[in-house]
């Protein structure tokens, strides 16, 4: 009983820092969706400046 306890400890560690990496690579996700948006915008208009 004591090695099945030990054994759910250690999962509930392991899948406790594989929730932690997956919510910061959300997060950076995020972070690099609107990076690339705001790019995509500036050079839109820079493209469309650029024409006239």
């Amino acid at each position: 009983m004591l090695k099945l306890a030990g054994v759910l400890l250690v999962l509930m560690i392991v899948f406790g820092v594989l929730g932690f990496v997956v919510d910061v690579a959300g997060w950076l996700a995020k972070v690099a969706f609107f990076v690339c948006l705001i790019g995509l915008g500036v050079s839109l208009v820079a493209k469309a400046l650029r024409k006239t």
